[in-house]
């Protein structure tokens, strides 16, 4: 079980996000808070605040990517199993709707074999709180043996 997995189990949810934020600290552009983190799964609300917003006055796109990858990422390091390591290598986003509202990133790995080395494609939803997909991402990780 990874460090950050264990501490999400142990610290809980704003401690865990808090932490995310500081071992990344580009994430605490968005302030993302992690409801749900499991091997397969992750689930992050992002909070609607002037700070993200573009000119139309919505979430940013970036900020939903960010969010994305926020997800993806701590959601494959609770999947992969010890000796293994990953890294983002792509991301592939659709810009569906706009996002007026806050907004949930829902990663979902559950159909990944996380035990084999290899580029994984991890398919995220990006929804308003209405449970409209605002946005659509696949974010591409490469999974490899620690040598």
């Amino acid at each position: 079980m990874s460090k950050l997995y264990k501490l999400f189990q142990t610290a809980g949810n704003e401690v865990f996000s808090q932490e995310v934020s500081k071992i990344a600290p580009y994430f605490s552009t968005i302030e993302p808070f992690f409801k749900e983190l499991r091997p397969g799964h992750a689930e992050v609300t992002v909070k609607n605040r002037k700070e993200i917003h573009n000119h139309l006055g919505t979430v940013h796109a970036i900020a939903m990517c960010n969010g994305a990858e926020a997800a993806a990422g701590l959601m494959t390091e609770a999947s992969i199993p010890a000796g293994f390591r990953w890294i983002p290598i792509g991301m592939s986003v659709k810009y569906l709707a706009k996002a007026t509202t806050d907004i949930t990133v829902i990663a979902d790995g559950s159909n990944i074999n996380w035990g084999e080395a290899g580029d994984k494609d991890i398919p995220v939803s990006i929804r308003d709180q209405a449970g409209t997909d605002v946005c659509s991402a696949t974010i591409t990780v490469k999974i490899s043996e620690i040598k």
